[in-house]
């Protein structure tokens, strides 16, 4: 027995979930945001979720809003029996809400009620979480306050990005999604309302965080760095130049916060003093300028302590 399924998602994070659907329902139509223009030439680029539809043959619907009445009368007419939702982007009304039987069931990638909102992947490393996981849930008109169906935490090594946190996190949740509906065939079916006292919020990123704040303590700014890794990335500026940092690992040494202890090319090794204790940096990025290691980074510049 296979679903008929609507799959709603749009970046990577959702990519994993439909091609796991994909090969155990009968996914009918994807649902994605409208293509945006990216690069220099600002051309127009499908997102994830819209090129694995197309190259798996699935039919994909891009309405600019879900609040038109075509839209829910589009879904309606396929007469899903679920639909999926993973990273789509935009709250979904009640008229879509209540189409499908089953219900529309969300991915989300935090253990709600902790981290509702739009950036949990970001906030529970910026916050130094050292457990995580994904949560499959009832959609209501509420944020991410539906009842839940199923979590699954996974250890916060002291050391991951957010971008390695989302891999897992992305497969995690599409394993989650296939064995909530293996489930729900078998008649296993479970729903826990949240706890809304024990509810946070993980607001998306503004760009006025991204700066580093070199007065705060040396673990704080570690998980600063590695919580906006590789995206939007956090930065300071060196050399008069806005630098971003990737991956930092928290020292001892002794100074006035952000004043550089070390810049010493031979080891590529690059220490900034905290508030408490200091960081080295792994990676920068100059603007205009790629990726690279410290060390490289260190080779093409004299930088004074």
């Amino acid at each position: 027995m296979k679903y008929r399924t609507i799959f709603m998602g749009t970046p990577d994070f959702a990519v994993p979930a439909l091609k796991k659907l994909i090969t155990t329902e009968d996914v009918v139509l994807v649902v994605t945001q409208p293509d945006k223009p990216k690069g220099r030439g600002y051309t127009l680029q499908p997102s994830p979720v819209k090129q694995t539809a197309i190259d798996a043959g699935i039919e994909v619907y891009q309405p600019q809003t879900l609040k038109d009445e075509a839209v829910a009368k589009k879904l309606r007419e396929l007469k899903p029996d679920v639909i999926i939702v993973a990273a789509y982007g935009k709250i979904l009304p009640e008229s879509i809400l209540n189409i499908p039987p089953l219900g529309c069931i969300n991915i989300h990638a935090s253990l709600l009620p902790k981290y509702r909102g739009a950036a949990p992947i970001n906030r529970a490393i910026m916050d130094g979480e050292t457990v995580g996981g994904v949560t499959i849930m009832y959609m209501e008109k509420g944020l991410d306050t539906g009842d839940i169906i199923l979590r699954k935490p996974v250890d916060i090594p002291p050391d991951m990005t957010a971008g390695e946190y989302h891999s897992i996190l992305s497969v995690l949740g599409a394993d989650a999604m296939v064995e909530t509906l293996e489930n729900f065939k078998n008649g296993r079916t479970t729903r826990t309302k949240q706890d809304d006292n024990l509810a946070t919020y993980a607001a998306k990123i503004d760009k006025s965080e991204c700066e580093i704040d070199f007065t705060l303590p040396a673990s704080v700014i570690v998980n600063h760095i590695r919580g906006l890794s590789p995206f939007p990335g956090a930065y300071t500026e060196i050399c008069g130049k806005r630098t971003k940092l990737y991956g930092a690992v928290e020292l001892n040494g002794k100074g006035k916060p952000g004043e550089i202890l070390q810049a010493d090319c031979s080891a590529g090794c690059l220490e900034i003093a905290c508030g408490e204790g200091s960081i080295m940096i792994c990676d920068v990025q100059p603007e205009g300028c790629r990726l690279m290691s410290t060390k490289a980074y260190l080779a093409g510049r004299k930088i004074k302590l």
